[in-house]
Parts: structure tokens; sequence; C-alpha cells
């Protein structure tokens, strides 16, 4: 199996998730092949809305920056994890950014699927999707609803799903490479 790790763990970071994160990675790669992306050590640049990846250049991003990495490691993998502690309630801005710009692994063109439009396919097969999260001190089990229906609306668009959505302070490398093997 491939996983792709994208960890959104910001640098400033009080908590241990990265450490975690590469603790993870490690057990992981005994098995399988992994690719972590340390987000915040990378260049990544906001998406800037201009469709040159649907129009100009199908499939490539107009902007010349590490994102063509992640890119081609998402559309390889079979499976994403997504990772970041929790600010207001959501994922890293480091996360958010990449998130974004994974718009450029799906054509422009719509489909109607369950009565609602997405987008359609570029590729023939995309990789399932796996949310790790630290909560912040005031984590509600609403924030947690809202967080979890956000992936999984991303992963209905991404012609995938999310498998699993686990806080990082309760998760274990042994429940995360369970999880991970199910996919």
């Amino acid at each position: 199996m491939t996983i792709t790790i994208l960890d959104g763990t910001p640098a400033e970071s009080a908590g241990n998730m990265s450490v975690e994160l590469k603790k993870l990675s490690t057990e992981l790669e005994k098995n399988h092949s992994v690719n972590h992306f340390a987000l915040t050590s990378m260049d990544l640049h906001f998406c800037t809305g201009c469709w040159s990846c649907w129009w100009k250049t199908p499939g490539r991003c107009a902007i010349r920056d590490d994102g063509e990495k992640i890119f081609r490691s998402v559309i390889n993998s079979d499976l994403v994890i997504f990772a970041s502690p929790l600010t207001a309630g959501f994922v890293s801005c480091h996360l958010k950014k990449i998130m974004d710009r994974l718009i450029v692994l799906l054509h422009p063109y719509i489909e109607i699927r369950n009565n609602e439009s997405h987008h359609c396919k570029r590729y023939d097969r995309y990789p399932e999707i796996g949310l790790l999260f630290e909560k912040e001190a005031d984590t509600d089990d609403e924030d947690l609803e809202i967080l979890r229906d956000i992936f999984e609306r991303f992963a209905l668009n991404f012609h995938s799903r999310l498998n699993w959505a686990l806080p990082a302070e309760q998760f274990s490398i042994e429940e995360i490479i369970n999880e991970t093997c199910s996919v």
C-alpha cells in the first residue's frame, strides 16, 4: 500500500503531533511505501483561483512550488492521511492550503451525483482518506461533527471516502496501523 501523510502541524505548535506522526510514518514504512510531507517546512503557496490547472495547463498548477510533489504523491497513493491540530475549530492553514490546491487533480467539468454537483474525475482512481487531528481545549462534539462533515464532503468531491477520523490524543500507532490496513 502507498500512503501519503500530509502533516499540517505548525512549527510553533505546543503539542507533540509531529513527533507522533514521525513515529507513525516509521512504523508504516515497515510494510508500506510512505511519503510524509511536513507542510510547514515546504515551499507552498495558496491557490489563487486562476483556473490555469483546468484550462491553460490541464492537471498542472501554475504555481511553481513544492505542491507538484504532493499532487503526484496523493494521486499515486492508496491512502492519504490528513493530519493537523485544530485551530479555531478547523485544521491548520498549512493543511488547508494544500487541500485547496488538490483541485488540480479534478476536472473543471461537473457531474450530478446524488442530486448534487461534483467535479468529474481526471484520473481513474483516487486514494482513500484518513484524518488525524489534535483537539483544542474547548473542542466539543458539535465541532467534531462539523469537521467530520467537511472532510466527508471533501472526500465525496474527490471521488473518495473518509475512512476514519481520529483525535490524536486518543489514537495509538497500533490503532492507526489497524485502521490503515483495513483500507
